[in-house]
């Protein structure tokens, strides 16, 4: 196995932009904030909570460290179809809570594999 510095842990990376939605339901069912905010780049911004942002990946770490004492449950969403431009990719899904379309801009990273730059979740919220 080859050892990666840079990396806390060998986890997976996104070989593919449609590899990110997939790897963020895994690591959020599993409790996993930090795995979740290294599906991010250092400087990305999160269009969440509702109406505001979380800018940073320490920010968006400590967001989902957050979320997910609650131990919410996430299911996979069909993809829709990814739009590439070079380095750069717009990935969404369809979500089953009704809430519009969830969006993100991703990036290919300099050894090939994508990361999140820019993410709309559209959460709904609950009373």
């Amino acid at each position: 196995m080859t050892s990666h510095p840079n990396l806390s842990t060998a986890r997976e990376r996104a070989r593919v932009p449609e590899d990110l939605t997939r790897l963020f339901v895994e690591r959020a069912n599993a409790g996993d904030a930090a795995g979740i905010a290294e599906l991010y780049e250092p400087d990305a911004v999160m269009a969440y909570p509702p109406g505001g942002r979380t800018v940073g990946r320490d920010a968006i770490r400590a967001l989902w460290e957050r979320v997910l004492t609650h131990a919410p449950r996430f299911e996979p969403e069909e993809p829709l179809p990814t739009l590439v431009s070079g380095d750069i990719a717009l990935t969404s899904t369809a979500p089953r809570d009704g809430a519009g379309a969830r969006a993100q801009v991703v990036r290919r990273q300099p050894d090939g594999t994508w990361l999140r730059l820019l993410d709309q979740p559209e959460f709904t919220a609950t009373d």
